[in-house]
């Protein structure tokens, strides 16, 4: 037993029992390292990683080669879910010193914790010119022992160049083209797939913040095309729902099994926003049961969301998801429905997986959807009974609040209360026990205990959360939780003299330096989610400082992203809803799924935010509350803390956020300030900027004034 036995981690926990002397990244690994003057060999995976347990089994459970690196190194395994900024460290070197990346990802470090080499996967055999596992041991450890020097030299070098790259400032010398949002989907054109929708070829990733790009910025057909493709293809999964990691080909046909919480929270909130805009009922179908399975799979009993399904199960990966003919005749008796299944699931006596199994996909002959619906109902009855991939049981907060966000915005959008409510236990899990003594955000959980300091995708993906989770219950404690997050989060993290916000938080130790993570890989960019998750903050209260935040952040990034949308689409997001106009919609009288929200929810709003209260006579709750001034749209932050509040956009026209905002009247939400219903009926104010239209209690006169802010 080596030294993670004591770790929540599922990932860390399945390498306990290594011969390997692994430790947890952490004091006591880097003092030993310092001490011994050994190389640190920091290991970083996963858990559903099905190459990670490859390599596993193939060279750290094997004696003879942990013992070589038990002898040369201290060596150190990393759940890069936990510790997404030591990951990212890592992959940057990897990527440095060998132009790729990926997991299982292996780095090796001097004692002063600077890369020196990288790798990914490695064969317990060399093989094809790529040297075996222990021969990459033996050799860095005899080169080690031989000339150290020469090799902390290399990595002094590359330290200096990991460090240059992560000191980004915001350099204003260059407006952005007012064009910026549409040059930018304009260029989305390139490597585009106009049969499978998608970019690029082989592998083939879902392309969450693309999609989200063009259907804000009303290019929707790239997006819906892409939507439609994976739908019908492999890395959807046609009988339990719920998206795999990916495809290995550019066809979305053959997945990687993996299931991972984020990429089924991003994409179903992509769905729904598909929907929104097309009206397709397959969208809306995909949306619901994607957030079924989740909710069927992977919620534990406290509400919290586990992180992932393992890619392997029986012994090999995806074997729990694939069938042969036989197979199906089986599951299903009746010969007519059989042939059916076979033909609609693509199935086939080669198949398009291994050792001729079929992954399903729905591009074969329609069948009707009554006997579609008893097909994939007796199928997935009859995988019931295989071995279930295991589940890594951590929640994480970032990953939770973007299940969050997509359960409280669809439940809300659909009139699915169930969602709603999975939405508010899930918020009320995480901002009570992920949380320290000092109320900041901690990580990561596992029966009942949670550690490790929150990052910024924490912070950011939860502001977002909070936010629509207001919106789509009018509970106002949600509101006034976003506002503390958020006022923690500038305070922490954010960089007001060079723009942006830090990986890590002040007071946590960083390695080679504060990282300001900003591109979409795989997850939303954090810097571009704090920008998007400030201003609509900002416009329900009317606060500069959020405001001044997110365009300090979009200084910093929007040239970056101009010139790469492809990899920027949440900066872009958050740019293009700086640019817009400020559109904010208050409802008093209206519980949150009454006409009027009905109305308004009926089409996708990137750029409107939405208050409301059910009480007729007063906005807000009862009972005590915090007021947040509407004047303090005004207010700058302190001396040598300001953040550079002008974004460099040719941009005529745009105005701050009114200061007409007043709380006069005790409103938690300055954005309900003043509001009142119209002859005790729900009633609608439709605003630009804080100044509004006359306040409407018809339906159709509250959609006109919306058409007229969507126009």
């Amino acid at each position: 037993m080596n030294h993670l036995s004591g770790e929540t981690s599922p990932y860390l926990l399945q390498h306990a029992g290594n011969p390997v002397d692994w430790y947890p990244w952490g004091e006591e690994a880097l003092s030993r390292a310092r001490e011994l003057n050994r190389p640190l060999l920091v290991s970083v995976g996963y858990a559903a990683c099905h190459w990670c347990h490859v390599m596993a089994r193939e060279s750290f459970e094997d004696p003879r080669v942990a013992a070589l690196m038990n002898e040369a190194f201290v060596c150190v395994k990393v759940d890069r879910e936990e510790r997404p900024d030591i990951d990212a460290v890592c992959m940057d070197a990897c990527q440095a010193l060998n132009g790729s990346g990926g997991w299982p990802l292996n780095v090796f470090m001097t004692p002063s914790q600077e890369p020196f080499f990288a790798g990914t996967y490695f064969p317990p055999h060399g093989r094809a010119g790529m040297p075996s596992w222990a021969m990459v041991v033996e050799a860095i450890g005899q080169a080690w022992r031989s000339d150290p020097e020469r090799l902390a030299g290399q990595a002094a070098e590359i330290a200096r160049a990991l460090a240059e790259a992560t000191e980004l400032t915001a350099d204003g010398a260059t407006p952005l083209p007012e064009t910026v949002i549409a040059d930018s989907v304009a260029a989305l054109a390139y490597g585009f797939d106009d049969e499978y929708g998608g970019w690029g070829g082989a592998p083939k990733f879902p392309p969450h913040s693309r999609i989200e790009l063009l259907l804000a910025a009303g290019t929707p057909e790239p997006a819906l095309q892409t939507l439609r493709g994976m739908a019908a293809g492999g890395i959807y999964d046609q009988l339990g729902g719920g998206f795999h990691r990916y495809t290995v080909d550019a066809t979305w046909t053959v997945p990687h099994f993996e299931k991972m919480l984020y990429d089924n929270a991003l994409l179903a909130r992509a769905y729904l926003h598909g929907w929104q805009v097309s009206g397709e009922p397959r969208l809306r179908e995909v949306c619901e049961q994607t957030l079924d399975f989740v909710l069927r799979e992977l919620r534990g009993p406290e509400g919290g969301f586990c992180t992932s399904l393992d890619a392997d199960s029986d012994g090999g990966e995806g074997r729990y998801y694939v069938w042969t003919p036989a197979q199906v005749r089986e599951a299903l008796l009746d010969p007519e429905l059989a042939a059916g299944a076979i033909s609609y699931f693509g199935v086939s006596d080669g198949g398009n997986f291994d050792h001729g199994t079929s992954v399903l996909t729905a591009r074969g002959s329609a069948a009707p959807p009554a006997r579609l619906e008893t097909i994939r109902a007796a199928l997935a009855a009859a995988r019931s009974r295989r071995s279930r991939p295991a589940r890594d049981e951590k929640r994480l907060t970032g990953m939770n609040a973007l299940m969050l966000t997509a359960l409280a915005e669809a439940g809300a959008v659909l009139g699915r209360s169930d969602y709603v409510e999975a939405a508010r236990v899930c918020a009320d899990f995480v901002l009570q026990d992920l949380r320290d003594s000092e109320g900041h955000l901690l990580r990561s959980y596992r029966d009942g205990h949670a550690h490790l300091a929150g990052q910024l995708e924490d912070y950011a993906y939860l502001l977002q959360a909070l936010v629509v989770l207001y919106e789509a219950t009018f509970t106002e404690r949600y509101y006034l939780a976003a506002v503390e997050l958020a006022d923690d989060l500038l305070a922490r993290f954010a960089d007001p003299r060079g723009g942006g916000f830090f990986t890590t938080a002040a007071e946590q130790p960083a390695l080679a330096g504060r990282r300001k993570d900003s591109q979409d890989a795989p997850l939303p960019s954090a810097n571009g989610t704090a920008a998007l998750a400030l201003l609509r903050l900002a416009r329900l209260s009317g606060a500069a400082r959020y405001t001044d935040a997110a365009a300090g952040a979009l200084a910093l990034l929007g040239p970056m992203a101009a010139r790469q949308p492809s990899v920027f689409g949440e900066v872009l997001q958050a740019l293009d809803l700086y640019l817009a106009p400020s559109h904010e919609v208050a409802l008093v009288g209206d519980n949150g799924a009454g006409p009027l929200a009905r109305a308004y929810r009926s089409h996708l709003r990137p750029h409107a935010v939405l208050a409301g209260c059910a009480d007729v006579s007063a906005p807000g709750e009862t009972g005590p509350r915090t007021v947040i001034a509407g004047s303090e749209a005004g207010k700058e932050t302190a001396p040598g803390e300001r953040f550079p509040s002008q974004l460099p956009v040719k941009h005529a026209g745009r105005t701050t956020i009114g200061e007409t905002a007043a709380a006069g009247d005790g409103s938690v939400v300055p954005l309900l300030a003043g509001r009142t219903a119209i002859d005790g009926l729900p009633t609608a104010y439709v605003c630009e900027h804080f100044n509004c239209k006359l306040p409407v209690t018809d339906v159709r006169a509250f959609q006109q004034q919306l058409g007229d802010l969507d126009a």
